[in-house]
């Protein structure tokens, strides 16, 4: 039964470092079906929640304040490209709500969406203890994070890399195994497959997202309709760019291969 010790302390850790992610995902579910308070916007609300939370996490020690510096780096690059995906010329998405928190077409909570993807993996990295075999010179990934952000700019007036970027990612991350501790032992798994599981799960909590009224794509303008899964592209290049910021301030352990 040892396989169901592990898988159960898998869960449990994986809950642990989902805290501010859920917390937010929980927030915009129960307030699209009920949320009574007139005198303050609905996303407002999100934005102050999710503040008092980071500070509780802080205060109860649940989190360490590099990781609170890892949320304020996501916020900052996120917003970045928030305004200019949702700038009026551009419209790749809308926030159909009011509010008083928030720069141009951008209410200010929207960072701390990508912002759970970075603490999730902060968190993740210290309570799994990873290490990795083959990882790439950190230089190259550093190149290749940034031709994604700016590809995320960049497509909508020249050509889309999208797929070479995931091609480089392939060939730069093909022999990485990511090796992570649930009790004793590490077990091991291809770095490329454990990004995509993630992805896959951000892609779902999108869905989520959508239908409670929280952003809304161009598709959706008439009716709620599920996110394409050729969405999860874009995500997929999102977590390889978190992933690399948060190495920045990790120590990439090396895991010799037997």
């Amino acid at each position: 039964m040892d396989w169901l010790h592990e898988f159960w302390l898998f869960g449990l850790k994986q809950a642990y470092a989902c805290l501010f992610g859920g917390f937010l995902l929980l927030v915009m579910i129960v307030t699209r079906y009920w949320y009574p308070l007139e005198s303050l916007h609905r996303y407002d609300f999100i934005f102050l929640a999710a503040i008092a939370f980071q500070l509780l996490l802080l205060a109860f020690k649940l989190e360490t304040l590099r990781e609170a510096w890892v949320i304020i780096v996501f916020h900052l690059v996120a917003t970045v490209m928030e305004l200019f995906k949702t700038s009026d010329a551009i419209g790749s998405w809308v926030y159909p709500e009011d509010y008083v928190f928030g720069i141009g077409n951008v209410p200010l909570f929207t960072g701390f969406m990508y912002s759970a993807v970075g603490s999730y993996i902060a968190r993740v990295w210290r309570i799994f203890d990873f290490r990795y075999s083959y990882y790439p010179r950190r230089r190259w990934t550093i190149i290749l994070v940034v031709l994604i952000y700016l590809n995320f700019f960049s497509h909508h007036f020249i050509w889309d890399l999208r797929w070479l970027l995931l091609g480089a990612t392939i060939v730069l991350f093909a022999r990485t195994h990511i090796y992570f501790r649930m009790h004793r032992e590490h077990r091991h798994m291809p770095l490329l497959v454990g990004w995509l599981l993630v992805a896959l799960f951000i892609w779902l909590a999108e869905n989520i997202a959508t239908y409670t009224n929280i952003w809304i794509y161009p598709n959706q303008q008439n009716g709620w309709q599920m996110v394409p899964l050729a969405k999860l592209s874009s995500w997929y290049l999102l977590m390889l760019l978190s992933f690399v910021l948060v190495s920045l301030i990790n120590r990439i352990e090396i895991q010799v291969r037997k």
